[in-house]
C-alpha cells in the first residue's frame, strides 16, 4: 500500500510497489483533503526508493486535472535534485507532462529517488483526482 503524507502545500507519495499503467491521485491514496489548492501552488513529491528494478513506460507521464480553467499555469519536475521539464502551459483543465525516459534512469540512485513536481496556478485550484493521474512503469 502507498503512504501519503499531507503537510503545507505539498503532498507525498511513498510507492511501495511497483504499479503497471496508469494510477489514479485517489488510487494512490490522495485524498480530498489535498484537492483544494488555495494559495494556487502545488507540490507533489513522489517517492520511489523503495522500488527496484524500474522498467519505465515509454513515456513516464502525470497527468494533473482541475476543475477551473487556468490561464496559465507554470510547471517544474526535479529528479533527484536535478530539473527535467520546465513547462508554461496555456490554458485549460489540465497538463500533460511527459518526462524523457533516458534522463530518468541515467539520474536513478540506488537509495533515494525522489521525483517533485512543482506548479504554480495563477488562482485557486481544485484537482480532480478521479481523472489525474501517473504512468511511471510498463
Amino acid at each position: 500500500m502507498n503512504k501519503v503524507e499531507l503537510s503545507q502545500g505539498e503532498v507525498k507519495v511513498k510507492l511501495t510497489q511497483l504499479s503497471k499503467g496508469k494510477l489514479s491521485f485517489s488510487e494512490l491514496g490522495i485524498d480530498n483533503e489535498s484537492n483544494s489548492l488555495e494559495s494556487g501552488l502545488l507540490r507533489l513529491v513522489f517517492d520511489l526508493s523503495e522500488l527496484r528494478d524500474y522498467n519505465y513506460y515509454q513515456v513516464p507521464t502525470i497527468e494533473v486535472v482541475y476543475e477551473e480553467n487556468m490561464s496559465e499555469t507554470l510547471w517544474v519536475c526535479e529528479f533527484n535534485g536535478k530539473t527535467i521539464l520546465d513547462k508554461l502551459d496555456h490554458h485549460g483543465h489540465s497538463t500533460v507532462l511527459l518526462l524523457n525516459r533516458k534522463v530518468l534512469s541515467d539520474l536513478e540512485q540506488h537509495h533515494e529517488n525522489i521525483l517533485i513536481v512543482h506548479a504554480e496556478f495563477p488562482q485557486p485550484a481544485n484537482l480532480n483526482l478521479e481523472k489525474s493521474y501517473i504512468h511511471f512503469f510498463k
